[in-house]
């Protein structure tokens, strides 16, 4: 039987489009939104509360064995960080606008759909018991796509060691008295607990004194929601934090590759294409041959 290139083409159309009939009953399965578990632990932390004292970011330092990030102000050496690096999980930022003064803690937010989860193409970043999102360092190849995905600049890379890791708060997991940040803060800024309560306490404060804050709670729903909240007294894009949409990032692009490849639509167009490429070659290669 001779096979020419139009009988060929109608095979591979027959094959994509009985692939793509097999895909086409449930175009919406490609990707299911994550919601928080009803375990799921996270922080709320209260800007009208802090008084910028930094006890937790020497306390983070200590339960994560983390060396200080020494600078020199006013000709004495201090372990003060002015941001989230390799050194520094947890930081406390000062805003002065004015008469206005605030501060905002920084750290990771444990998006319950994290972005850096879905980039992670070995797992090294995941999430654990209690939606906390989770670092695995003997997994972690250093590619950094985390670093480009999080929204929230938030994981920071180790460039002056010779095998550098991903550095960022893991809600000290393995601390059984839990973050170590909340358990040291002399004003209770930091709450700890499983994010329904203090979602709820979190509105709750919203609705005793609606004057004192902003009428917002940050992370209730910005990309999906976070486990880490905030109230506040100034606009929280003046404190740092980043004005979101509510859909998780990871949904576009995870549904649109989750569509490309149900039905193993895109390996067959493509293997089809590249065994056609290769059968016009051969047949020019003989023709070629012939000809002398």
């Amino acid at each position: 039987m001779t096979v020419t290139r139009r009988s060929a083409l109608k095979v591979i159309a027959g094959a994509g489009a009985a692939c793509a009939a097999t895909a086409l009953p449930a175009p919406a399965e490609g990707r299911e939104r994550r919601k928080p578990g009803p375990d799921d632990v996270g922080l709320l932390y209260d800007a009208t509360l802090c008084v910028g004292c930094r006890a937790c970011v020497r306390k983070c330092k200590e339960a994560n064995g983390l060396p200080p990030d020494r600078r020199e102000l006013q000709g004495a050496v201090y372990d003060a960080p002015d941001d989230l690096n390799a050194q520094t999980k947890n930081i406390i930022r000062l805003h002065v606008e004015g008469n206005t003064t605030s501060y905002v803690k920084g750290g990771c937010m444990h998006c319950t759909d994290p972005a850096c989860v879905s980039v992670c193409m070995v797992g090294a970043l995941h999430k654990s018991k209690g939606g906390i999102v989770a670092y695995d360092k003997d997994l972690c190849v250093g590619c950094r796509y985390c670093q480009l995905a999080c929204p929230f600049n938030v994981p920071k890379f180790e460039w002056a060691k010779a095998f550098p890791l991903i550095v960022k708060c893991e809600l000290c997991r393995d601390r059984k008295e839990g973050p170590a940040c909340a358990e040291v803060c002399p004003r209770g800024a930091i709450e700890y607990g499983k994010v329904t309560a203090l979602r709820e306490e979190a509105r709750r404060r919203l609705a005793a004194e609606p004057k004192k804050y902003n009428g917002k709670v940050y992370g209730e729903s910005e990309v999906g929601g976070t486990h880490v909240m905030y109230l506040a007294a100034v606009p929280f894009e003046k404190l740092g934090l980043p004005q979101l949409p509510s859909e998780p990032v990871p949904e576009l692009s995870e549904t649109i590759s989750h569509g490309i490849y149900k039905g193993f639509i895109a390996p067959v167009v493509l293997w089809s294409a590249l065994a056609v490429t290769i059968w016009r070659n051969r047949k020019k290669g003989a023709e070629g041959e012939e000809k002398p």
